[in-house]
């Protein structure tokens, strides 16, 4: 695997990697919080392309506030 190159979009917060085959590979940069975790949040994910890495991501940023916004009701 190796660190995409600077044409490559990035996403915020998050390190994308692109593997050797082309596969897409997003990890946060900083820990979810533990309740986020919990509700089973992931913070690494994978996919075929760019657009479905940035879409998996997004859906992990959207549980995680979902899980962080129970807490805090």
């Amino acid at each position: 695997m190796h660190n995409t190159p600077a044409s490559t979009p990035a996403i915020p917060g998050w390190r994308l990697i692109v593997s050797d085959t082309g596969r897409y590979w997003a990890i946060r940069k900083r820990a979810f919080p533990r309740v986020a975790l919990r509700a089973g949040v992931e913070p690494a994910v994978d996919a075929d392309t760019f657009e479905e890495v940035q879409a998996a991501v997004a859906a992990q940023e959207e549980k995680a506030r979902t899980a962080v916004e129970g807490v805090s009701s």
